[in-house]
């Protein structure tokens, strides 16, 4: 029963499991979706894989919002610019 030790979280865009070392946690900050790769940052978290078909599947399925438990309105003034950027590699 060889386990690993690193801790398992589950993709809100295709919702598979992986380690976190394979996903991309995601907070808000000023009601912005900001990247957090160092998994640093304070507040609760989502996780994605860091690619475009996922980053495309989560927002589409609106998973962001709920995943980060936001409120109503703050649910729909959530900006994913930063994600997108970091994920497609734009500026």
């Amino acid at each position: 029963m060889a386990e690993s030790s690193q801790p398992v979280r589950t993709c809100v865009g295709c919702r598979k499991r992986a380690p976190v070392s394979d996903l991309l946690r995601v907070v808000v900050r000023s009601g912005a979706l900001v990247p957090d790769p160092r998994r640093r940052l304070p507040g609760r978290g989502a996780s994605v894989h860091p690619t475009p078909e996922c980053l495309h599947a989560a927002e589409r399925r609106r998973a962001f919002p709920r995943a980060l438990r936001l409120s109503g309105g703050a649910a729909a003034a959530v900006e994913a610019g930063p994600l997108r950027a970091h994920v497609l590699g734009t500026s």
